[in-house]
């Protein structure tokens, strides 16, 4: 609970910005002092170690040149063992504070990620596919981390280290310093160069990371279905594609690596010949010391090899900036407003439901509702009858509010149904999905799922026994604490949408949909589905989509619709009497009912 109070305290949308170390810089909000004592505590260790070779200077220098000690042998030694605890200790806090900006960053950020995603619409849900988050969520995430824990650092590290010995370098020799740092722009002039080219090509290979991540997951979800068409090689072929294009993008991005460091190791190898030489003549003519001398080549190598390290920094700081903007794209998106209305009433709604000239489209010149026009009254059963792709699912979808109609109006009890928020909406409307999706917890868990408050075991019996699945919960060996498999796997079809409706009906909502939620099960079965929920479905509004007449006769009111149109709307009485689809319908599946009879007569 401490993390996700410490979330909603911060709202990570203020870490959006068109800059993106100015973001970078908003997410350590509540971190920054800690990291600036991991930077300062660099400081401290790189003072260290460069005080380590003047002190080897002046060992050198005083015991092995004409100087007079000043200073006894133990003492010296003494100092060498200080400088090197104190640059240990402190560059052991360094990394310790550090690592707890980045894993208190990234904990927050990925706890705000996965809030934010819940919240997102179904719309966009519908546009994003699972890989793509979930990579953005994983290995952006982790991305962001590195950045804090090794590159961001790493680079105050390497600054550090060029100021504190370049000064000691200009103590030393003011020409000897300068002849050392020529190289240094020449390195981040080539860094720079490849930092542009390195961001777009991982960028490109972070997409591709997604696509294979996507069709992995698609793969794993759909193994039944791919091992029951025999599709195998096909999956595998389609696998080895992405992972090919994968192959390809990730061999030109360690490409690009490649040139980049023979490049610089060239660059900073030829400087550190350069000084060494220059160290060397200035030695022998006598113009620095001995000591002087080994001390510069101790402290001209924390120089230049940082300045090696700088362009590497820069280069995988690259990858940080495209997995921060990747993690930003998602944080960009608008989130769905649970509380928007100004309709708050105290208490449950009727149920009373009037479509008044509904269109709805889900993008724009695309028309997937059009003038849908009826009323139902509280308590009343309406049926909603038609093909695939007819707008059943779309109709019903309008009244939590997963989608806002565009044309017309619903009303709910006289009032627009988009003046009331939509947590109130969806907290009384009881929705099983055409086709229900069950966690991997025990069925007890996934019954109880859609209520906030504490249930009794008999209350979860009796929502079961009404879906008519509590003799068959009770046959498994663990009952109610029988463990589902991922997407309800180990449950038949018809099992996980019993299971699914006895968790509607435990939430006992005001108004019911049920989302051709019998297409699963044997006639026998719902029919028992169907007279347990008559008496549930007493003074609640129910909609039901079916494709069964035999399931929907006894339906206050039934609409028949085409093409995102209502072209017959009655009971079945006076639909099974009029020309048109309703009767076109139920004189086929007649049909088959009555050859199914003869068939089974003819066996027996």
């Amino acid at each position: 609970m401490s993390a996700l109070s410490g979330l909603m305290n911060y709202d990570l949308k203020n870490a959006v910005s068109a800059n993106r170390l100015v973001g970078l810089w908003r997410l350590m909000t509540g971190f920054r002092w800690r990291y600036f004592g991991a930077t300062l505590s660099l400081g401290v260790a790189a003072t260290a170690k460069t005080a380590t070779y003047l002190l080897l200077r002046y060992f050198v220098d005083t015991y092995f040149g004409e100087g007079e000690p000043v200073v006894a042998l133990h003492m010296i030694a003494l100092g060498f063992v200080l400088l090197a605890c104190i640059e240990g200790g402190f560059t052991f806090m360094s990394g310790r504070w550090a690592a707890q900006t980045a894993e208190g960053v990234t904990r927050r950020l990925r706890n705000y990620l996965f809030d934010h995603i819940q919240h997102l619409s179904f719309h966009y849900h519908s546009q994003t596919t699972t890989g793509e988050l979930i990579q953005r969520v994983t290995s952006d995430v982790d991305a962001v981390r590195r950045f804090f824990a090794d590159q961001a650092i790493g680079f105050g590290r390497v600054v550090l280290l060029f100021v504190v010995n370049f000064i000691v370098l200009l103590n030393l020799n003011t020409r000897l310093a300068w002849i050392s740092i020529v190289a240094i722009p020449v390195v981040v002039i080539t860094s720079f160069f490849f930092f542009r080219r390195i961001m777009k090509a991982y960028e490109s290979y972070q997409e591709q990371d997604a696509i294979l991540s996507t069709t992995l997951q698609e793969n794993l979800s759909g193994v039944r279905v791919v091992k029951a068409f025999a599709r195998q090689q096909y999956e595998i072929e389609k696998f080895r594609r992405d992972n090919q294009e994968k192959f390809e993008r990730g061999k030109y991005l360690m490409l690009q690596h490649s040139f980049f460091w023979p490049v610089s190791d060239i660059i900073c190898g030829l400087q550190i010949l350069v000084g060494y030489f220059a160290g060397a003549m200035m030695a022998i003519n006598g113009e620095i010391t001995v000591g002087t001398f080994l001390a510069y080549m101790g402290v001209v190598g924390w120089i230049i090899f940082p300045m090696r390290n700088l362009g590497r920094l820069i280069v995988q700081i690259s990858t940080g900036m495209v997995s921060y903007n990747r993690i930003m794209e998602i944080i960009r998106e608008d989130r769905e407003p649970l509380d928007d209305g100004d309709c708050c009433p105290g208490g449950e709604p009727k149920g009373e439901l009037v479509f008044e000239n509904v269109g709805f489209e889900y993008e724009p010149g695309n028309k997937v509702l059009e003038n849908i026009s009826f009323e139902c009254k509280p308590g009343q059963v309406v049926a909603l009858l038609g093909s695939t792709g007819s707008g059943k699912t779309t109709l019903v979808n309008l009244l939590p509010r997963f989608y806002d109609y565009t044309e017309g109006r619903i009303l709910l009890d006289g009032s627009e149904l988009n003046r009331y928020p939509r947590r109130y909406l969806r907290k009384h409307i009881g929705i099983v999905e055409q086709e229900p999706f069950l966690f991997s917890r025990t069925i007890r868990e996934n019954i109880s799922y859609g209520v906030s408050h504490e249930v009794t075991d008999e209350e979860i019996e009796n929502a079961a026994r009404a879906a008519a699945i509590h003799d068959v919960i009770l046959s498994f060996p663990d009952g109610y604490k029988t463990l589902v498999g991922e997407k309800g796997v180990t449950l038949s079809g018809g099992q996980k949408q019993r299971v699914a409706i006895a968790r509607t009906l435990l939430k006992n909502p005001r108004i019911l949909i049920l989302d051709d939620s019998t297409s699963s099960v044997d006639t026998e079965t719902e029919a028992e589905i169907r007279e347990a929920l008559q008496n549930l479905m007493k003074d609640r509004t129910t909609f039901i989509i079916a494709h069964r007449i035999q399931s929907i006769m006894d339906a206050d009111l039934i609409l028949v619709m085409d093409k995102g149109r209502i072209v017959q709307c009655g009971k079945h009485d006076e639909l099974v009497n009029q020309e048109g689809i309703y009767r076109q319908i139920f004189d086929i599946q007649t049909r088959i009912e009555v050859e199914l009879e003869k068939e089974i007569a003819s066996v027996s």
